[in-house]
């Protein structure tokens, strides 16, 4: 779980404006650039450098940059969106990659495809199906990572918004799941924290090195995670949740 480097996107003014399926307000932007400011002095203490891009008006979902692309430390995916107002982002995170990697694939149309549905562990990709992620998009990037020495399989997402809503690695074996995810097959060979109903929105979680990001508020996941020997910093993400964003969403990380 070694990172080094993070990439992320500030938050638009238009932010507040953006997609969301969440019935908890309207986002406070003021307090969403708080929470922001601190998710990176969080990461920085983890030990990474950070890329802070410019924000984009254009693009109010531009800050959950995950989505775009999909990055490991040799090569990067340029994503296809599966929301139209957002397939526009990754001209700007293409621009940012290229700083960084020489070898660049890119999902086709008709494909779709969201960095929020794919979840790497060690060498293993899991790529779910979701509304935003189809088959086309999820098996194009399966063959490009077969294509780099990965594996890759597909996962049927049927409750939640992305994969990695309801499932996070957190390494040496071991993932936190919630829902559907609980005992599910497609991830039987790990060790699982459980997270309960009700406290479900903390099953997206960053490992950073020897820091575990977790959404502040959540309890009964936070005593889980410590118990199983990991440090964590928790953050408040009220402005994110709002807007159907997690930890993981706002950054890219290699």
């Amino acid at each position: 779980m070694n990172i080094t480097q993070v990439i992320v996107k500030k938050p638009s003014s238009s932010y507040v404006n953006g997609l969301t399926t969440a019935s908890l307000g309207k986002a406070d932007f003021p307090r969403a650039l708080e929470q922001h400011d601190k998710y990176v002095a969080a990461l920085k203490t983890a030990g990474v450098k950070v890329k802070e891009s410019a924000a984009e008006e254009a693009y109010p979902d531009a800050v959950f940059v995950e989505d775009p692309a999909i990055v490991t430390n040799s090569f990067a995916v340029i994503t296809r969106p599966g929301a139209d107002s957002r397939k526009g982002e990754t001209t700007a995170i293409e621009k940012v990659l290229k700083e960084f990697h020489e070898r660049i694939y890119y999902i086709e149309a008709p494909g779709t495809l969201e960095g929020g549905d794919v979840l790497q562990a060690e060498n293993h990709f899991y790529i779910g199906l979701s509304t935003r992620t189809n088959r086309e998009g999820a098996e194009q990037l399966q063959e490009i990572l077969k294509q780099e020495g990965y594996t890759a399989s597909l996962v049927e997402v049927k409750e939640f918004f992305h994969l990695k809503t309801g499932i996070s690695y957190l390494g040496e074996g071991r993932v936190l799941a919630a829902g559907e995810f609980i005992d599910h097959p497609a991830f039987q060979e790990y060790e699982q924290i459980t997270v309960l109903p009700e406290e479900e929105y903390a099953a997206n979680c960053v490992r950073i090195n020897d820091e575990v990001l977790i959404p502040a508020g959540f309890s009964d996941t936070r005593k889980k995670i410590e118990a199983a020997g990991y440090q964590v910093i928790p953050l408040e993400m009220s402005e994110f949740q709002k807007q159907d964003g997690g930890l993981s969403c706002l950054s890219l990380r290699f």
